[in-house]
């Protein structure tokens, strides 16, 4: 379908704007807390309250303050409906201080809903001392005021400081501040706004590449140019960051904490690096932060976050004092060669432990030839003599093989040329067969190979690991010092960058609707020249940034499978690429289209079930379209925690990288047996965990009721210092989504009273999924239950009363590994054969040490990557190849008991 059609679809499908947002917030039965000075609160009951449930949602940003408040009642459609509408609002967050709490900005200023003309909203924003301190006793305050509230079109008929028996039959305009707490977030119609779109051209764009069918042209750089980051990467994430360079469609599908978040840095960093910019689009302001924060991490532009966040202030008073000189085409020429130099570096260390553990590998075969050498040297001596070329003569002998299978006379004619070459150079007897030519030339290469080791000193690799990881981390360093330097480029830092770079600063000052107006007004491409980094939330890009169809190189969509069509359409015609990020098995967006809807519009307009917006998420759509890299490592969880979801979610398609012995035994999910209400024992939970030690606790349920209790309680039980300190926070299922905690407090609030259909919204696969993998070391479920229902709760609970469900034990060692385990078992080390960390496998694991006895059977490339997986993992590698100790198991076993 062209863009115009689906965009024509989706306009029919996209929700209304809610109506009368805004004209209560205090439903739910949230007070108002008035205050008298705008800027403080003190300290008292209801204002701890506050600050108490401030801490608990502290990535929700539930706390506003608003200025100027239309009170009373108003009829609408012949209802009486209670009035609490502040004219003016902000996210705060509460510091305390000496007496009481600092009111602190925590996000845009914005003007009411109710003012439904964003032009005069925008005019209103920009009265002066608007984000002064006390503007409220500045001259003209009640006078703005009483021009916000007529252009809410609701009639008042007073002014009043007084807040005391508010009218219940009329409306008054109450000039003061107080704080509320909002709960639900309600987005506006875009219904509009996607018709405005589907009158543009969006061919070239990344919404048309995802509607056409996916385009794969240009999957794989078709220079074979390595991909060189300043992040450490695995191969699967390497992958991604090299289709990001041309293809239309890029999907990253994966687990919790398998490197989602930080394979988008790498990618956003790469087409920075090569002159593109990038949009990336999120579910929430906390996770535009989080993006942001990684991105720190690095060296690399910084981030313009341009939505409802407090880090936006700092990139703003950085724009306004003014930027210098942008970085000359001399050093950007020397960055460049700074990284050819390390690249090079890296490439002869791994070149020089390539040779090494090839040679490794040669010797190793040396013991099974021994028996036999003196005969073998008889028939075949060229093959023990150093100067015979043993390469010269296998690659005679391999030509003779290949022409001898392929058809034709004058083939067999060469073929028998090269093998009498080469036996002649082996001077083999006359009448040894073939076969033992071959057996006499592998057992001198490996002769050959072990006197080398030998001479060299054994097969001690440990500095030239050392060396390699040294050199990574400098080629990493290089590369973000090029991507930091590029993004500061004289080029993209022309006049025009400057003066675009001026006004934005202005515009993120600027209140919410003000800002719309403003950002709309730049010059767009030397802006995104010149900051080539975007970072906001899916409604921020359409409600805030200019409708330039193919204004950003890359569009980034995560969390994809949490959004919806109508929301990703307008994000997606601001790109000429795009980059979907999701995972399936977890939480999906919530459609309030009906199906009779949706088949009448599908229905209407001739269109296929691609758009069936109450089904097919962005992450589904953009599937269909491209192929997925699925990023397997984990490195969130303990074992015990990510062991159920990894084989009943994800069919053992995750690599668990925290696996370590001492994790194996670690029985991380305690599971209590609760009777009657679980709020008390979720209080008693939480402070057995900051007990032992644990900070960074979440308490969570799949119910909104047992969560609005479970907040109760905690406000009730724990000062807000002591919530902070423990970085505690609760909330529901859905609410966590993309967060993580040390420990996580679960309450099923099930019963055995409870419907069949409770149990089951509780035993959702996504849901479950989400419930059971946000903690990273402990997690603890309450359940009143006396009989689980059988499936996933039933297994689950099964899998919480094993101590950590180890993995099969590997084959018994052999050979040399088999002796070396012999001998540290007699020194009392714990030996574990063929332990498995991810999806490489250690031939010992001995204590916390990792000890590979020979080269991988794979060959050297698989070992160089072993060890760069497991060294990413924190694993302490050891190369006991029988060559570094003569073959003497005894003196390797004495070493590595001293590792211990």
């Amino acid at each position: 379908m062209t863009p115009a059609a689906v965009l024509a679809v989706l306009a029919d499908l996209a929700p209304a704007g809610t109506g009368d947002r805004g004209l209560d917030v205090t439903r739910g039965g949230q007070p108002l807390v008035w205050l008298t000075d705008a800027e403080k609160a003190p300290r008292k009951a209801e204002t701890d309250r506050l600050a108490a449930l401030d801490a608990l949602h502290r990535e929700e940003r539930i706390l506003h303050r608003g200025w100027g408040f239309l009170a009373g009642q108003v009829d609408v459609d012949g209802t009486s409906r209670k009035v609490r509408a502040p004219l003016l609002t902000q996210p705060v967050r509460l510091e305390r201080a000496l007496t009481g709490y600092r009111v602190v900005p925590a996000g845009d200023v914005e003007i009411t809903p109710l003012v439904e003309d964003r032009g005069w909203a925008a005019g209103l924003e920009a009265a002066p001392n608007l984000n002064g301190a006390n503007w409220l006793s500045a001259i003209g305050s009640k006078a703005w005021l009483t021009s916000a509230a007529e252009a809410t079109g609701l009639a008042f008929d007073a002014v009043t400081e007084a807040t005391t028996r508010l009218p219940k039959d009329r409306l008054v305009l109450v000039a003061r501040a107080a704080l509320f707490v909002v709960r639900d977030v309600f987005g506006g119609g875009l219904r509009d706004s996607l018709l405005t779109w589907a009158g543009r051209d969006l061919s070239g764009t990344a919404l048309a590449a995802l509607y056409d069918g996916g385009d794969d042209r240009g999957a794989e750089p078709v220079d074979g140019e390595a991909v060189v980051s300043p992040l450490p990467l695995s191969a699967a994430q390497e992958r991604v960051v090299a289709r990001v360079r041309t293809a239309p469609v890029t999907v990253v599908s994966g687990p919790p904490g398998n490197g989602k978040s930080h394979t988008v840095v790498a990618a956003a960093l790469e087409v920075v690096a090569r002159g593109g910019s990038v949009l990336v689009a999120t579910q929430s302001p906390h996770a535009a932060e989080v993006l942001a924060g990684l991105l720190a991490r690095y060296p690399g532009p910084a981030p313009v976050l341009f939505g409802d966040t407090t880090s936006r202030d700092d990139l703003a008073t950085t724009l306004a004092a003014g930027a210098d000189e942008g970085v000359t085409a001399r050093q950007l020429r020397a960055d460049r060669h700074t990284m050819d130099q390390t690249l090079a570096a890296v490439r002869r260390e791994r070149t020089a432990l390539t040779e090494l553990l090839h040679a490794e590998q040669l010797a190793a075969g040396l013991e099974q030839f021994e028996p036999m050498l003196a005969a073998l040297s008889a028939d075949v001596p060229g093959a023990f003599d150093d100067s015979t070329d043993l390469a010269e003569v296998s690659r005679l002998l391999g030509a003779a093989a290949d022409r001898t299978a392929s058809a034709g006379w004058w083939g067999r004619r060469r073929s028998a040329a090269d093998r009498k070459r080469a036996h002649r150079l082996l001077r083999v007897s006359v009448g040894v067969p073939e076969g033992r030519v071959l057996e006499a030339l592998a057992a001198g290469t490996a002769q050959r190979a072990a006197a080398r080791i030998a001479v060299s000193g054994g097969g001690d690799l440990a500095g030239r690991w050392a060396r390699l990881h040294v050199a990574e981390q400098e080629l990493r360093d290089a590369a973000g010092v090029a991507v930091r330097h590029a993004a500061r480029s004289a080029k993209r830092w022309d006049g025009d960058g400057r003066r675009a770079a001026a006004a934005l600063a202005t515009a993120l000052r600027a209140g919410r609707n003000r800002r719309r107006e403003l950002l709309a007004r730049l010059d767009a491409p030397p802006l995104v020249q010149a900051l080539p980094l975007w970072i906001g939330t899916v409604a921020d890009v359409e409600d805030l940034l200019p409708a330039a169809p193919g204004l950003f190189d890359l569009v980034v969509i995560d969390e994809a499978s949490h959004v919806d069509q109508v929301r990703a359409a307008p994000v997606l015609a601001r790109a000429r690429r795009a980059l979907i990020v999701g995972d399936p098995r977890q939480l999906r967006f919530v459609s309030f289209v009906s199906d009779a809807g949706v088949g009448e519009v599908l229905a209407r307009h001739g269109a296929d079930d691609r758009l069936d917006v109450r089904r097919v998420s962005t992450f589904d759509l953009a599937a269909a379209a491209a192929p997925a890299t699925w990023l397997n490592e984990h490195f969130r969880s303990v074992p015990h925690l990510i062991g159920f979801s990894a084989r009943r979610f994800y069919d053992d398609r995750i690599s668990i990288m925290t696996r370590t012995p001492e994790a194996d035994a670690d029985r991380a999910i305690e599971v209590v047996a609760v009777d009657g209400d679980e709020v008390p024992a979720a209080v008693a939970a939480v402070e057995k965990l900051a007990a032992a030690g644990f900070r960074g606790i979440g308490v969570l349920t799949p119910f909104r009721a047992q969560a609005d209790a479970l907040e109760k309680a905690l406000v009730k039980a724990f000062r807000v210092e002591r919530i902070e300190e423990l970085g505690l926070r609760v909330g529901t299922v859905h609410a966590f989504q993309g967060s993580e905690a040390d420990a996580v407090v679960v309450s099923l609030a099930l019963t055995d009273d409870d419907t069949a259909g409770r149990r089951r919204f509780v035993t959702d696969p996504q849901l479950f999924n989400v419930m059971i993998t946000r903690a990273r070391k402990r997690l603890v479920l309450l359940s009143a239950l006396t009989e689980p229902p059988a499936g996933v709760l039933a297994d689950y609970l099964a899998h919480a009363a094993e101590p950590g469900r180890a993995l099969q034990p590997g084959p018994d060692p052999i050979g040399w590994a088999a002796r070396l385990a012999v001998e540290l078992e007699r020194l009392e080390v714990p030996i574990r054969p063929g332990y498995q960390v991810g999806s490489w496998h250690l031939d010992l694991c001995a204590g916390p040490v990792g000890v590979l006895c020979g080269v991988h059977p794979d060959g050297p490339e698989a070992h160089l990557a072993r060890q760069s997986a497991l060294h990413r993992a924190g694993w302490r590698l050891v190369d006991a190849f029988p060559s570094r100790w003569g073959g003497d198991p005894r003196r390797a076993a004495l070493e590595i008991a001293a590792l211990q």
